[in-house]
């Protein structure tokens, strides 16, 4: 069964990649024709204004709203393909591993606790990465993205917090926190 999704998730990173490369070359072209480096009369600017242009024009609009010039949607597109594929692939990677420790365990019942603790220490790891990524960003610690990062990590922080002092206006707490949680799970084996 692991061998048969590895396959699978290698099937998916190649597609992934042959539509990451033409769309690569889609933006380029856009972009040439935007930039006046492809004459606008010509054949391939009518197709693209027929076809491309359409798919372009809610990521104009936004990029005009925050300022950007409409002509560099194509690279915003590009880019938005590109992060896509890379979070995709990521995932099933994630899962796979997943799939793997589950088999693990179902082998032996005894190992079942520690991967729900293993779980757990993840879990409470990635919370403390998106609330500290979170604070550099204009994010709303209420937002409904972020607020679950702030609930599952809050235990923890706030006691740190009584004993740690802040420098200025750097809260040093996470990282206290980070290390604490790897010691813990080093302790415990997990």
């Amino acid at each position: 069964m692991l061998i048969t999704y590895s396959a699978f998730v290698d099937v998916v990173a190649k597609v992934l990649l042959a539509l990451g490369i033409l769309a690569g070359v889609v933006c380029v072209v856009d972009w040439a024709i935007r930039a006046r480096k492809i004459s606008p009369f010509s054949g391939v600017a009518r197709f693209f204004r027929r076809t491309v242009d359409p798919l372009m024009q809610p990521v104009e609009g936004r990029i005009v709203r925050y300022g950007g010039q409409p002509a560099s949607a194509p690279l915003w597109v590009f880019l938005g393909i590109a992060v896509a594929g890379i979070v995709i692939i990521q995932l099933l990677k994630i899962v796979g591993g997943v799939i793997l420790e589950i088999s693990v365990a179902a082998s032996d019942p005894r190992r079942i606790p520690f991967l729900v603790l293993g779980w757990a220490f993840r879990f409470m790891t990635f919370a403390l990465i998106v609330r500290v990524i979170s604070t550099w960003l204009p994010v709303s610690p209420y937002s409904k993205w972020i607020r679950w990062s702030y609930l599952s990590t809050e235990w923890l922080l706030a006691p740190l917090r009584k004993v740690i002092p802040a420098f200025g206006a750097f809260d040093i707490t996470p990282i206290a926190a980070y290390i604490l949680l790897v010691i813990v799970q080093r302790i415990i084996g997990v």
